[in-house]
């Protein structure tokens, strides 16, 4: 089984925002692979399915942000799974927008949501970083994870939601170079301003 994790916040004031992409990413897989209805379980929200034929299970914690670890952990206990078996959708700060990246354990760069899956998991899960651009100074970070995705973004968001969800099954087949590739590949034909190579 393939726990799911999206990072956000709760709440409609917080739907479209930078820090909430993670969830963006979780609602765009649960309408492009036949997900059960999203009920509320392990303080969060989740829907279960199946992705290449491996069980998984999306979860959205409404624990807010800084304290997702709490919902993971609750999740991973009750369905015996390990860290290796979890894969983390979030917003990362270190990559320009349209920049999305895969990595393993490594630290969190900052990032308190992940400070606190780190806290409740261990540091051996899977990320995909899907990259928001940083403001440029530490004191301007909390306005603007906090600010709502701008339209400009939304010319690679939205083709790279659709393709983090449609090439998914990729995920539970831990073939996660082939995943970016496919999504980076994805955003280049949707025009995004931003140079996909490091």
């Amino acid at each position: 089984m393939l726990l799911i994790i999206g990072l956000g916040n709760p709440g409609s004031e917080h739907a479209h925002q930078r820090h909430n992409i993670g969830w963006m990413a979780l609602d765009r897989i649960h309408q492009r692979n036949r997900f059960s209805p999203w009920k509320a379980r392990f303080q969060g929200i989740t829907s279960d399915g199946q992705l290449g034929g491996t069980k998984c299970l999306l979860l959205k914690p409404t624990t807010y942000y800084n304290e997702s670890g709490r919902a993971a952990a609750e999740a991973l206990r009750f369905h015996k799974l390990t860290p290796s078996d979890v894969v983390v959708f979030h917003d990362e700060l270190a990559l320009e927008p349209s920049k999305i990246r895969m990595k393993s354990g490594g630290g969190s760069a900052g990032n308190n949501g992940i400070k606190s899956l780190e806290a409740h998991l261990g540091a051996d899960f899977r990320r995909v970083r899907i990259g928001i651009g940083h403001p440029g100074h530490r004191d301007m970070v909390h306005g603007y994870v906090l600010h709502n995705v701008p339209k400009t973004d939304l010319v690679w968001l939205d083709p790279a939601l659709d393709a983090l969800a449609d090439h998914a099954a990729l995920l539970a087949e831990g073939r996660d170079d082939l995943y970016m590739n496919k999504v980076t590949l994805a955003i280049r034909a949707a025009g995004a301003p931003f140079d996909q190579e490091d």
